[in-house]
């Protein structure tokens, strides 16, 4: 049975990858920060496990937690995006910019050295949830000033990360516009199949695929 972990699966996009890989007969290890939703991913079948990706303490738990695991397939979902009105008129304040540049940028940063480790054991997959605004050659708007900055450093993270770890598969997926609680009522594109198109995308993955952005459709992005 392969084994999958999905940091950051208290809701949308995370949990919908837990519920799809549980459904497909993989072994879950799901991460959440809040007792409830720990619950709930319990009761859902997957092993859950307390985490804050923000917090380095919470993280060096998790290594302890999980030594000597072999990862088919880990997952880091976690994100947020941050105040409303971003924009290059009103620079964001260092609170707003520490809360998003900690949980998209420096949590998946502080994760790779404890996980990919034990991704490269199984010469798995090791995905973040990235996003198309974080393209900087398709940028076409200003909205998301600050979301696009850290989804833009995220790449170079996952690009930096596959050299150092050439037993594992790194990708950067964007999952487009999903109706979760970040993209809202109007978005485009429901969980289910932005996760469906998700897996897809990195199941068909080659060792030589490792570094690469692309979205949950398969399309190769800009960087």
């Amino acid at each position: 049975m392969p084994t999958a972990l999905i940091l950051g699966a208290s809701r949308g996009i995370g949990r919908e990858f837990v519920h799809q890989l549980l459904a497909a007969g993989w072994r879950v290890i799901a991460t959440a920060r809040d007792d409830a939703s720990l619950a709930e991913l319990h009761t859902a079948g997957a092993e859950a496990l307390k985490l804050d990706v923000a917090d380095p303490a919470s993280l060096a738990g998790i290594g302890w937690q999980l030594d000597g695991e072999k990862l088919d397939l880990a997952v880091y979902v976690a994100g947020v995006y941050g105040p409303d009105g971003q924009s290059p008129k009103a620079p964001p304040t260092a609170q707003d910019f520490d809360k998003v540049m900690h949980t998209n940028v420096l949590g998946a940063m502080q994760a790779i050295p404890t996980v990919a480790p034990m991704v490269e054991a199984a010469q798995g997959r090791f995905a973040f949830i990235s996003s198309g605004m974080g393209s900087i050659g398709e940028t076409d708007s200003t909205y998301g000033w600050l979301y696009r900055t850290s989804k833009a450093a995220l790449n170079m993270v996952v690009k930096s990360a596959s050299l150092d770890y050439p037993s594992a598969t790194f990708v950067a997926l964007c999952p487009g516009w999903v109706r979760t609680d970040m993209g809202g009522p109007n978005a485009s594109i429901s969980v289910e199949d932005s996760v469906s198109g998700l897996l897809n995308v990195i199941g068909g993955l080659t060792k030589e695929d490792s570094g690469t952005y692309r979205n949950y459709a398969g399309r190769t992005l800009s960087w």
